[in-house]
């Protein structure tokens, strides 16, 4: 039985871990921090978890826990993944798994050298919906990839007190929210991105809200992306243009809220859904037979610093970071 300990009362962790534990026999959420213990205290009465630490590093020494679900805001990503790592947990870490590329390689780093397990919690490309578009891409009945685009709006109104308008805590439009459009890109290409160009559109307080993106995969398939925090409503596509055919999918982060899969090839078209569970009852069992098994992740370290640099390029390329030393 693996004690999974959550790092922060957060709002997420309801349906994104407690949920989907409960809805299996091998795990049990068995603690959470905050660093106000009548905060621990109330969410642990409201869900049902056993015990409520009084700080981060309580729950890291319980010797029970063997699992951290890391959901802190961005900033505190780094440093409490590696003390979890380094007190031989094994660590699903919320997105974006860090503040930068360097940050995810040190903790990347601290993983391989604890031998445990960390991933990024892009639940999205577990779902039969994402594995759907990779088959198609497989198979060869999208021929050559010759353009994509991808799209993310979340009405996250300005606030100058909310964490996700404060870049200092990882907020803006494209750590928040255009994370995940990008990871959709490199996930369906399974390369890296040339970053072309990048477009801000910023708030009062000099955050993005919003962010147009152009990227070109090898092979010189172009990609758009467009990242919205202030354009309601809730809204995302990702669209794929072969020489075969075309596929579009509606809300690719959170199918099992509803979506739908647009699919034209030759002189055919047919719209659909597919019956399946939670984004996040497939990453929870991708992430416990990594643990148990040691089965490759899609989300793992490698795939992280990866995004962590394209976001990276993405900031520079906006002009909103000064460009970093070469990477070697």
């Amino acid at each position: 039985m693996h004690k999974i300990g959550i790092l922060g009362a957060a709002g997420i962790a309801p349906r994104s871990i407690i949920q989907p534990v409960r809805r299996r026999d091998d795990c049990c959420i068995h603690a959470v921090a905050s660093r106000r213990h009548a905060a621990a205290e109330a969410y642990a009465r409201l869900h049902g978890i056993t015990k409520a630490y009084a700080g981060y590093d309580e729950l890291l020494a319980d010797p029970d826990i063997t699992i951290v679900y890391n959901a802190l805001p961005p900033a505190a990503h780094a440093e409490w993944s590696i003390k979890a790592l380094k007190a031989g947990k094994h660590v699903l870490c919320e997105k974006p798994l860090a503040m930068t590329a360097a940050e995810a390689e040190v903790m990347v780093e601290a993983a391989e050298e604890a031998d445990r397990v960390l991933a990024e919690a892009f639940h999205d490309r577990y779902h039969p919906v994402f594995l759907h578009l990779l088959a198609h891409k497989r198979s060869g009945a999208l021929g050559e990839i010759r353009a994509l685009r991808a799209e993310f709006h979340v009405d996250i109104p300005f606030d100058p007190h909310n964490i996700r308008h404060d870049p200092a805590q990882g907020g803006g439009a494209m750590m928040d929210l255009g994370c995940y459009p990008l990871h959709w890109l490199r996930s369906f290409m399974g390369k890296e991105p040339e970053i072309l160009s990048a477009q801000a559109k910023l708030t009062p307080l000099n955050v993005d809200q919003r962010m147009e993106v152009k990227m070109r995969f090898g092979g010189g398939v172009d990609a758009q992306l467009v990242a919205d925090i202030a354009s309601p409503p809730f809204r995302g596509l990702l669209r794929i243009e072969g020489e075969k055919g075309v596929v579009e999918l509606d809300n690719p982060c959170l199918p099992h809220k509803g979506h739908s899969i647009r699919e034209w090839f030759g002189g055919s078209y047919r719209e659909f859904t597919l019956a399946a569970g939670t984004t996040y009852d497939y990453q929870l069992a991708a992430f416990v037979d990594a643990v148990e098994n040691g089965s490759p992740l899609p989300t793992g370290g490698e795939d992280a610093i990866g995004n962590m640099r394209a976001l990276d390029d993405i900031y520079v390329a906006s002009g909103l970071r000064a460009p970093q030393a070469d990477r070697s």
